[in-house]
């Protein structure tokens, strides 16, 4: 029930790790859940976190934001330090 944002709804009540990067802030703002947190999103997305009631972050295109449970990134650069920050909320270790 709910869709798309029903589910994300679901995942950040329970503190399941989320990733969005680009226009995914878009998801995010839709389902509720920006509200007083921080998020970094493609640059065109910053006015539809801050009318979510969250924080733009405005970082360099290939780095990621944490907050909580929350990994954000603003484009594809950043799939190395996207995912990796992804991987590290969901307690994977990866070593080489």
């Amino acid at each position: 029930r709910g869709g798309v944002c029903g589910r994300v709804r679901a995942c950040n009540s329970s503190g399941n790790p989320i990733a969005s990067f680009c226009q995914g802030a878009r998801i995010l703002a839709a389902a509720g859940v920006l509200e007083g947190r921080e998020c970094s999103a493609y640059p065109a997305c910053g006015p539809d976190v801050k009318m979510a009631g969250g924080r733009y972050m405005a970082i360099p295109v290939d780095q990621a934001h944490v907050q909580g449970n929350l990994v954000t990134a603003p484009a594809w650069p950043a799939h190395p330090a996207w995912l990796s920050a992804f991987a590290k909320l969901l307690g994977a270790q990866i070593s080489i």
